[in-house]
């Protein structure tokens, strides 16, 4: 597709919601229907209120019977696309008239399964375009007006191309008119009283005749698509009579219920499963995953007891060769237990340990004349001899540590 109508696509979504989803959507559709362009209109809804909204209109190739026909349609997208279902409409030409079905209503809106069961991140216009090609390949959605019935100053003819005419104004040509071939009639366009439940619609967008609002199209019928328009099985006579194709649409409808509901049941049934199952496979993944947690750091834990035993054996092999050495070896003088490895050294200590028992001699005078076991007297005389010899051994200890060059 050129750049230019890229950018054209790009500035009429400018105000959607999902500005590159929706142009993946257009440029899709565009480029494989060269009969379809796109543009920005406004839709004029029921309660009057307007809106502009891109719109994809043209027409499409339908066959039917062996002949190809081009079916005028028209999609407006919501600005929240994907996320809502577009709208869908027939637009039939002047000599053309819209055939209610079970998937057309009388206003020319269109009701498919896709558009019902409209997934926002699966569905998409090209496949939706297909889906209308097949079904109105065998639910014809317009036929020909009675040459009677069509207005002046259009000639009879002028609107009736051979099958598989190229798009063009003169390509929406109708499917076959009423008592043609294979011999079916369709039930004239509903006017009056015999419109059905769909109320008149205001003036819509481009000069034609307006569209229902979004949100206030009527509901589909148990089946899921409204019924044929002016049908109504409990008064026949709204119809003048009751054709083959009634009968068959109702059947269809109701086979189409039945179909459904049982269809929705079953899915809602595996869907619960599945969430079960989903569920219980998540507890499961997390419970596996803590398992292996606990095994690992268990792991390493007894990776760690392995090696403090080996630790262990070997502190205790060397506790035994030491306890076996201690018990050969001789007494030991206490005197030599501990050595120097300087005369400094051991005069620093001989000087410490002499000082150590004089603070001894000196406290136990002191609980002797406290206990009476000597007199004041002799208290004083050997706490005066010993003190001078504590002073000489701490100064004798700090000249030691001095040239030592001891902290302190």
């Amino acid at each position: 597709m050129p750049a230019v109508e890229e950018t054209q696509i790009t500035k009429y979504l400018s105000q959607y919601k999902y500005v590159a989803a929706t142009k993946k959507d257009v440029v899709d559709v565009v480029t494989s229907y060269r009969s379809l362009s796109y543009d920005l209109q406004s839709f004029v809804f029921n309660d009057g209120t307007s809106k502009k909204l891109f719109t994809i209109q043209g027409t499409i190739p339908v066959v039917y019977k062996n002949n190809t026909y081009y079916i005028p349609i028209c999609i407006w997208l919501m600005d929240t696309h994907p996320q809502n279902a577009p709208m869908c409409f027939v637009k039939p030409t002047p000599t053309m008239q819209i055939k209610v079905s079970m998937y057309v209503d009388h206003n020319g809106k269109v009701y498919l399964p896709y558009l019902h069961d409209w997934q926002p991140h699966s569905s998409d216009l090209l496949s939706l375009i297909q889906v209308m090609i097949v079904t109105f390949g065998d639910h014809p959605p317009v036929y020909s007006k009675p040459k009677e019935q069509i207005a002046a100053p259009y000639p009879t003819n002028s609107y009736m191309p051979q099958p598989g005419a190229p798009g063009g104004s003169n390509s929406f040509l109708p499917y076959p008119t009423a008592g043609g071939a294979g011999g079916s009639n369709f039930p004239p366009y509903p006017t009056g009283s015999n419109v059905g439940p769909y109320p008149p619609t205001p003036a819509g967008p481009a000069g034609g005749s307006g569209y229902p609002p979004y949100m206030n199209f009527p509901q589909p019928t148990a089946g899921g698509y409204p019924p044929a328009a002016g049908y109504n099985p409990s008064n026949p006579s709204s119809t003048g009579t009751i054709t083959e194709e009634h009968i068959k649409a109702s059947i269809i409808s109701a086979i189409d219920d039945k179909l459904r509901r049982r269809v929705q049941e079953k899915v809602n049934q595996y869907q619960a499963e599945i969430e079960t199952l989903n569920r219980t496979k998540q507890e499961l993944l997390e419970g596996s995953a803590k398992i292996d947690a606990i095994i690992s750091r268990l792991e390493r834990e007894h990776i760690d007891m392995q090696k403090n035993i080996s630790i262990l054996k070997d502190k205790e092999q060397e506790l035994e060769k030491n306890l076996e050495a201690l018990e050969s070896a001789e007494a030991i003088n206490p005197d030599e237990a501990v050595t120097t490895t300087a005369p400094l050294y051991r005069q620093l200590l001989n000087a410490y340990a002499d000082e150590a028992a004089t603070e001894d001699a000196i406290y136990y005078l002191g609980e002797g004349l406290r206990g009476g076991v000597i007199d004041l007297e002799t208290f004083l005389k050997h706490v005066r001899q010993l003190s001078r010899k504590q002073f000489i051994l701490r100064a004798t200890m700090q000249k030691c540590r001095q040239k030592a060059g001891l902290a302190g």
